[in-house]
């Protein structure tokens, strides 16, 4: 929904989160999406055992959001922008982990010779990278499921640069401050120092992406593989009449893990998009995660292995309405855990299931964008 500068004032009254400078924006958005449905999961670990879990989902095949961004034309080429936007569960009408803005909240300049440079809390760079080249474009059973939501953080204090789009080519670096007196460190329950660069190239038959990150832990570490590390990702896209061919490959690396845990993990999927027409769409893929050798503990994995197989649909009743419906199934070498879904080890409720045990998922719904 656009808003210009006539109904802004309008819109000031009845949103007290929009400051008194929106009037000299050029235009103000805003937007979100809405996702709700049933889940099913089965050989949940539970103190006793095994279980069943039926239940209402909010989010699964997308988050539920809450936005607003704006832009003012500055002249010669030059405009202003902000974005603010914060996740929803719409299940019981909480935010983002308890933030007013969980998602982004950042202000920038836009020049269309120089790029874009911008400042404020965002998506971790690879999140907002890999979705693009994920088959499940980042559900809840998708690329973050084997890498227990690795690639889907967000971090405070970014500093960001895109630069224009040049012959298919753009760079994306990313560089998240610690805001502490220890250079690396980062404050109580957020990452420590963290950065990235992306490249990427399109054009009308292929996609190409290469991203380097580092996501430090507090105390500025690469400490465990899915939550504090190095990632090295290479991705491609491959677009062949009513088809869209997906594959990928990531690994991980965290060096300042204790001695005799694993700290190092390649993770691979392919997967294909098939598009009829412009209601319905169906995707396959497979993803397999190899976590290098080691042991593991309560919040690292050990070395082992799992393969992840998931069929996906939608089907759009509008241009902003559409139904669907995703199962999943994963298989787990003797040592592994990994749910269809993308729960940290240790996690308490844990989805996951017991070491070396399979695990099937689905899930139905409705999404609804505004």
């Amino acid at each position: 929904m656009k808003l210009r500068d006539t109904t802004l004032a309008t819109l000031i009254a009845v949103t007290p989160i929009v400051p008194i400078t929106a009037l000299a924006q050029s235009s103000v958005t805003l937007y979100g999406r809405l996702d709700g449905g049933i889940e099913y999961l089965n050989h949940v670990s539970t103190a006793s055992g095994t279980a069943t879990r039926w239940s209402a989902e909010g989010g699964d095949w997308g988050t539920s959001m809450l936005g607003l961004r704006g832009t003012e034309d500055l002249g010669g080429g030059l405009s202003s922008l902000f974005d603010l936007e914060t996740a929803l569960q719409i299940m019981n009408g909480t935010t983002g982990g308890g933030l007013l803005f969980s998602r982004r909240a950042y202000v920038g300049l836009k020049d269309s010779t120089w790029g874009q440079l911008q400042a404020g809390r965002n998506l971790f760079i690879d999140s907002d990278g890999v979705w693009e080249f994920d088959p499940l474009v980042q559900q809840a059973v998708s690329s973050a499921s084997l890498v227990r939501g690795r690639n889907w953080q967000q971090t405070n204090n970014n500093v960001e640069y895109h630069s224009p789009v040049i012959h298919g080519l753009d760079v994306q670096g990313q560089y998240a401050f610690g805001n502490q007196t220890s250079f690396n460190e980062g404050a109580s329950g957020q990452f420590g120092r963290s950065n990235g660069i992306m490249l990427s190239y399109h054009s009308p038959a292929f996609d190409l992406r290469g991203i380097y990150d580092e996501l430090r832990d507090q105390y500025g570490r690469f400490s465990n593989i899915f939550t504090a590390s190095r990632e090295y990702f290479a991705g491609a896209n491959i677009r062949v009449e009513k088809f869209k061919i997906q594959a990928a490959y990531t690994h991980y690396s965290a060096p300042d893990t204790p001695t005799g845990l694993a700290d190092s993990a390649d993770h691979y999927w392919l997967g294909a998009t098939w598009q009829p027409d412009a209601r319905w769409a169906v995707t396959g893929a497979g993803f397999y995660i190899h976590v290098g050798d080691g042991a593991g503990d309560a919040t690292h994995d050990p070395g082992g292995h799992a393969m992840l197989y998931v069929l996906g649909t939608t089907y759009n009743l509008s241009a902003r309405t559409f139904l669907y419906g995703t199962v999943a199934y994963v298989r787990n070498g003797g040592a592994s855990d990994f749910s269809v879904f993308a729960t940290p080890r240790g996690a308490d409720p844990s989805t996951s299931p017991l070491a070396g045990e399979s695990q099937t998922g689905a899930y139905i719904g409705m999404m609804h964008n505004f």
